[in-house]
């Protein structure tokens, strides 16, 4: 399917995918597209267009190599048509890349009640980007926020089983049953290094046993937390135990720019067209 730019944008922002928007600044001469056209370059794929031949080449080959180094910027790129473009035109345009790397933090939120709407509500402002599971429609907000992607399922333990080792899971729903399913089936099918859910130390002894009963391995056990939250952060009210969360959650945040990609490499890389 092919989306026009403010479409591929929404779509990159539901999947938390990696993007850059690639915008014609300037224009002198004779150039293939005015100013304000637009593109958007994910890694793979390229929307809408700033006019084709070369010129389209050299960009998204640039916007590429700016999205592997996964930090936010922007930039302008100056592209004189006759010259490195090799086109005929002979005019020249200026590029700006504007480079939205994929969130450090990837959570899937099982659970649209009080808690998980207030969690969300936080999570909102935050490099963040979010799955929010529940099987009751109504009770998802008509306009969540851009980071959050709602997904209604009566079988939100198969979505958890497809969960890929760099997402975290957070378990705040109304129904202990499934509670323990989503931990068993995290637990069982992925390697999800973190799973958080909500409830007492009570309630953490019964679902340990419950999973030792179902031989559950030893070693598998290290990876869900409960209660999940900051035991320094008190309160009951559902924005209390919501900061509680975020704030254990987002410490679990890894570093924005990546250690196996030096400093001079990204100098290098944003500085040399």
């Amino acid at each position: 399917m092919t989306f026009r730019w403010q479409e591929a944008i929404h779509q990159c922002h539901n999947k938390g995918q990696a993007f850059v928007v690639a915008t014609i600044l300037t224009t002198a001469g004779s150039t293939p597209r005015d100013g304000g056209s637009k593109m958007v370059v994910t890694e793979k794929d390229g929307y809408d267009s700033i006019g084709g031949g070369r010129l389209e080449l050299l960009v998204v080959k640039r916007a590429r190599e700016l999205l592997a180094i996964g930090v936010q910027a922007q930039l302008v790129e100056h592209f004189p048509l006759a010259g490195k473009v090799q086109q005929c035109c002979g005019g020249s345009v200026s590029v700006l890349l504007e480079i939205f790397p994929q969130a450090n933090l990837r959570i899937a939120l099982f659970g649209a009640g009080h808690v998980g709407q207030a969690l969300v509500s936080i999570l909102a402002g935050c490099d963040a980007r979010i799955d929010w599971i529940d099987s009751r429609k109504d009770m998802f907000p008509t306009l969540p926020p851009a980071n959050a992607a709602i997904r209604v399922s009566d079988q939100p333990e198969e979505i958890a089983g497809q969960l890929s080792r760099d997402q975290i899971a957070v378990i705040v729903t109304h129904d202990h049953q499934l509670d323990y399913r989503l931990v068993r089936t995290l637990l069982d099918e992925t390697e999800v290094a973190y799973i958080g859910l909500i409830g007492s130390k009570t309630k953490a002894e019964r679902f340990r046993q419950r999973l030792i009963q179902d031989q559950m391995p030893e070693s598998e056990m290290g990876r869900w937390r409960c209660p999940v939250g900051l035991d320094t952060v008190t309160g009951k009210l559902p924005m209390e135990v919501a900061v509680s969360i975020a704030a254990e959650v987002l410490a679990l945040k890894p570093k924005q720019t990546s250690s196996s990609v030096s400093w001079k490499a990204i100098k290098k890389v944003l500085r040399e067209p």
